[in-house]
């Protein structure tokens, strides 16, 4: 016989064995209730193992695909680190402070030397003084929000009221409609604020994102502070409205201070209107 007939035949008795390997497996399902249970039981097993494992590969594709995503981001920053570095580099060489940012504000890196977070007067120090450039009443920032305001400066150090201060209040507004209100600590959470005397007439939502009004001398325009919660209406004619603050009190170690550099000149001005 030739190779083409024996393989023709080993595709036949194959055949046959798998129509009688599944006449048999029905004729077994349907003869009783418990075989029908075991027969069941064993299919729901392989299906299982054969869906898990699907899906630990499916994760480890999506984990390949994940981890290039992330190293490709990885060096784009590190292209825009490098970039910045010889933007820096070339402005010191021509005498220009490149912190200078054309809003108004330079921005200085600093660190914290101690914080507290348990009083009602909570306090910051930082490793930055008048010999780095800072000032009182400039801004202590982080990419999540408002920290707090520098008070008192010393020649290496820096002392600041945090937000989580009862005299510490910052002007803000609500991004989607522009309308401003004082926004302070609630006294109660680390991530709480209120934000009060808004006009009925404006409409706030739940979710509504609150940001820096940009009308006072400390801080920098538009950075996100938090969300709008509940509101309250005192005396019927005003919003009272709890606010969900982005940044985290509990795990601070690096912040930047904003200096405004144009506060000197309008000071000025502000006292010769008084007088």
């Amino acid at each position: 016989m030739s190779q083409a007939g024996k393989a023709l035949n080993i595709l036949i008795y194959a055949a046959i064995f798998i129509l009688l390997e599944i006449a048999a497996l029905a004729m077994l399902k349907s003869s009783s209730s418990l075989q029908n249970i075991w027969i069941n039981r064993a299919s729901h097993r392989t299906m299982a193992f054969l869906w898990s494992h699907g899906e630990k590969i499916r994760y480890r594709f999506q984990l390949q695909e994940i981890n290039e995503r992330l190293a490709q981001e990885n060096f784009l920053l590190n292209q825009e680190l490098r970039a910045y570095r010889a933007s820096d580099t070339a402005l010191l060489k021509k005498g220009i402070e490149p912190y200078k940012e054309a809003d108004g504000f330079r921005y200085i890196p600093a660190s914290i030397v101690k914080m507290s977070r348990n009083t009602a007067h909570n306090y910051i120090i930082l490793n930055k003084g008048s010999d780095d450039g800072v000032t009182p009443h400039s801004g202590i920032i982080t990419s999540k929000g408002v920290v707090g305001i520098i008070d008192a400066v010393g020649r290496h150090y820096s002392y600041g009221l945090t937000f989580m201060n009862n005299n510490v209040s910052i002007s803000a507004r609500v991004k989607k409609n522009g309308v401003m209100g004082p926004l302070a600590w609630d006294g109660k959470r680390r991530n709480g604020a209120v934000l009060r005397d808004l006009p009925l007439h404006f409409e706030v939502n739940q979710g509504d994102t609150v940001i820096t009004s940009g009308i006072s001398t400390i801080f920098p325009p538009d950075i996100p502070l938090g969300t709008i919660g509940e509101s309250k209406t005192v005396n019927g004619a005003l919003h009272f409205t709890a606010v969900n603050m982005f940044q985290d009190f509990s795990s601070i170690k690096n912040v930047t201070i904003a200096i405004n550099t144009g506060r000197e000149e309008i000071e000025s001005l502000e006292k010769k209107e008084e007088q």
